[in-house]
């Protein structure tokens, strides 16, 4: 299983953005996909009695279209398929050291209500040790448009793993990297809009940023020379700068810190996984 895309799979329709983009995914990066399903976290509202045997071959059913479904998209990519008595949360986390990456369906209603995270989804996005990308169910194709978005926010060690998720996306999709760092001046408060005008005083210090940003960018290019680069800078909160960024992308990549307590997700990772109108890719960061 090692270096697989790892989709977590929960019988109901969400599932299926998630094998459509975790096929497209294996086939773009000539990786393995790993199908998993927790018989014993199926929805209570399933229409199948409550005996173990009965939900065990419904899950075998769910694996069964799964890999068929992967299959059709992309004849000859290596499926593996695992039904876990474990919860789903459990299985996922304990797995996500050896994947790739994890893909999970989310509950998506429109521009208006994004994305609706269900409690697995949640936890496994805060404790999971690979990237974990979420895709809502209104997402029929995967980069159907070719930009990759993401956050640059900090330099060193903690921002590489992000950074080289993104890179690594794009280069396989012939995508290009639009890099985007937001700043904000003294006083800004509240959830501010992307799209204020700077005063002149205000143009030095986004000048700073851009040299801030290209040094930052610089490895990338020179590791990733295929890959076109977008260097965005603009005044605003972090997640309102990103959510306008992505409009037009075909994934966003954010980073999270580990061990956040007491909640999972940092208000930024937060916001973007309900309001983005593509699918999110939340990276770990050391």
């Amino acid at each position: 299983m090692g270096g697989c895309v790892l989709v977590g799979l929960d019988g109901t329709g969400n599932s299926v953005p998630a094998v459509r983009w975790g096929a497209e995914e294996t086939a773009a990066r000539g990786l393995s996909l790993h199908l998993l399903h927790s018989w014993v976290s199926q929805p209570l509202n399933l229409p199948i009695a409550q005996e173990a045997a009965n939900k065990q071959r419904y899950g075998a059913e769910v694996l069964g279209s799964a890999e068929a479904m992967a299959l059709e998209l992309h004849p000859g990519i290596p499926v593996t398929t695992e039904q876990v008595s474990e919860q789903a949360v459990d299985a996922l986390v304990d797995r996500s050291g050896r994947a790739t990456m994890i893909v999970l369906g989310s509950r998506g209603h429109g521009a208006i209500s994004g994305f609706l995270l269900g409690s697995v989804s949640l936890h496994v996005l805060g404790r999971a040790r690979c990237p974990v990308v979420i895709v809502r169910e209104e997402e029929s194709t995967a980069y159907g448009r070719p930009e990759v978005v993401v956050g640059v926010q900090e330099a060193g060690t903690q921002g590489e793993v992000v950074l080289d998720f993104a890179f690594a996306a794009a280069e396989a999709h012939h995508a290009s990297v639009r890099a985007v760092r937001a700043w904000e001046p003294p006083g800004l408060v509240g959830f501010a809009p992307a799209t204020l005008s700077p005063s002149p005083d205000e143009d030095e210090p986004a000048v700073g940023e851009e040299k801030k940003l290209a040094d930052i960018l610089a490895p990338w290019r020179e590791r990733f020379p295929a890959v076109p680069v977008i260097g965005h800078v603009q005044r605003g909160r972090v997640a309102a700068v990103l959510l306008g960024a992505c409009s037009q992308a075909s994934l966003l990549v954010v980073g999270r810190r580990m061990q956040r307590t007491p909640m999972l997700l940092g208000p930024v990772v937060f916001a973007v996984l309900h309001h983005s109108l593509c699918p999110v890719a939340v990276v770990p960061r050391v």
